[in-house]
């Protein structure tokens, strides 16, 4: 699946490069919300921060927009399903520090100094350190909190550029199961909102 999606995405930016009438590359920061979605406990949003580049290739209205960023993403538990059918309060926390590659696809459409965007794609994310504490209640679900070192996404949102000023405001939805363990899920999903500025 992973080799498919890529396939696609680099097939693409090929031809975009090879068609390419403009080509910008900033940087971005900015901030998100998010949480892991799990299928066994109850869990809160928990903000963070990404730190990044991107590049924008593409001619009058397509573009691809590859990416690279450092962000932070977390998850705040605050109950957990036992085996018996109970919920049961019990607090855990978990923070990862990635690098975020995204690939998006997009459209825009407006003046030169003023356009607007809508973009989807894929998104990989590496994880360069996880920081976790759980409470002795989800030590029943022994393998839950190991973590794979990677995760897939898709993102999606919509963005307005005003002169080299860029803010996009994008939702991500985890495809993969970041957990290693079987029998938990575990994906991740946030919004983000970010500011960037056009160098070139």
């Amino acid at each position: 699946m992973k080799k498919i999606i890529f396939s696609i995405v680099f097939l693409t930016l090929g031809w975009a490069t090879s068609k390419a009438q403009t080509f910008n590359l900033g940087v971005k920061a900015g901030v998100n919300l998010a949480k892991l979605n799990a299928d066994f406990a109850s869990e809160e949003n928990r903000l963070g921060y990404q730190i990044g580049a991107w590049a924008r290739i593409g001619g009058a209205s397509f573009y691809v927009q590859p990416e690279a960023y450092i962000g932070s993403k977390g998850n705040k538990f605050i109950s957990i399903q036992q085996d018996n059918g109970n919920e049961v309060s019990a607090e855990g926390k978990v923070k990862f520090t990635t690098l975020d590659v995204p690939v998006l696809l997009g459209t825009k459409f407006g003046a030169k100094n003023l356009n607007f965007r809508l973009m989807a794609g894929p998104v990989i994310s590496f994880i360069l350190d996880e920081n976790s504490t759980f409470s002795s209640a989800y030590q029943q679900a022994t393998d839950f909190s190991n973590y794979k070192n990677q995760a897939l996404g898709l993102q999606a949102g919509a963005g307005v550029d005003v002169g080299s000023i860029s803010v996009d405001l994008r939702y991500e939805v985890g495809l993969s199961n970041i957990s290693k363990s079987e029998k938990y899920s575990q994906k991740p999903n946030l919004f983000q909102l970010s500011l960037g500025f056009k160098i070139l």
